[in-house]
């Protein structure tokens, strides 16, 4: 069964909705998908539906934003939403809002410009996704006379120059941390899984601290197949799972085309753990 169990729609910050992400993953051959947008399960009705008049099947997700110095994201699967969801929703909204607003001020005293809250708003494809720093980083493209592929492109640059984690108009302002987002996808009924461990930015000895840390705290998986993860960190971290008995997971993180990620790829196929584990949630596979 082929899998990709990590996607975005305009419910965050990919550029497809919902029910063409579902549509892809079809064309792409594959049986079962994720929609995991970011601190949103607002699109998984849109692509339940489509994933069924499709004959292929969509696991409930999102992709918690979570930090602990560095960007720790946690996704979840077949999560109900529920109290806890709306919750966590409703305080992650507000602290958008905060952050958006930092980094905004920092941002147009570094460029000279005068972007403003609106302006990142307004870049959202869905009114009620929740603001991403993406967006904010959007708007100062578009402040900079970029639109289409350009402003993304340029949009990337700003980010690694200006927004990121240790530059000038980065903000840390409101942001959960990787044990809260723990706790709400296990409050919410979910599998907590560990985004694109490869990507997160520690030495071999931090992260495997950090590692045991999220263990003991309740995680439950590990997105081992990912994107831009190499043959070693892929066999490091299939073994870290055995040796924890962890699940196993994989994804794209497709977003759009952008020449890296795409449906599909790295090729996965969930176990037989894994696929218990989803039916245990009511995922029918």
């Amino acid at each position: 069964m082929k899998a990709d169990l990590h996607l975005h729609s305009t419910c965050s910050d990919g550029k497809y909705p919902p029910a063409e992400v579902a549509a892809r993953c079809k064309a792409a051959g594959l049986a079962l998908f994720s929609l995991t947008d970011h601190d949103s399960m607002e699109g998984v009705s849109e692509a339940l539906a489509a994933a069924e008049q499709l004959g292929i099947t969509c696991v409930p997700g999102w992709e918690v934003s979570a930090y602990d110095d560095v960007k720790v994201h946690i996704l979840g699967y077949g999560c109900e939403r529920g109290e806890a969801y709306f919750a966590f929703l409703e305080e992650r909204r507000r602290g958008a809002i905060v952050r958006a607003e930092d980094m905004i001020e920092k941002g147009n005293a570094c460029l000279g410009l005068s972007v403003r809250l609106e302006d990142a708003l307004a870049l959202r494809v869905n009114e009620d996704a929740p603001l991403h720093t993406m967006h904010v980083v959007r708007a100062f493209a578009r402040a900079l006379g970029k639109e289409g592929d350009e402003m993304r492109a340029l949009s990337a640059k700003l980010y690694l120059e200006l927004f990121d984690r240790g530059k000038p108009a980065y903000s840390g302002l409101a942001r959960p941390s990787p044990e809260d987002a723990l706790t709400v996808i296990h409050l919410s009924g979910g599998i907590a899984v560990l985004a694109h461990p490869g990507r997160i930015r520690l030495s071999e000895g931090e992260k495997g601290a950090l590692f045991d840390r999220l263990v003991k705290e309740g995680l439950d998986s590990i997105e081992c197949f990912y994107t831009t993860h190499t043959e070693e960190e892929t066999r490091a971290f299939c073994a870290y799972a055995a040796a924890h008995g962890l699940l196993q997971t994989g994804g794209s993180d497709f977003h759009m085309e952008d020449g890296v990620h795409s449906v599909g790829k790295p090729a996965f196929s969930p176990d037989e753990r894994l696929l218990l584990a989803l039916r245990s949630r009511g995922v029918k596979v």
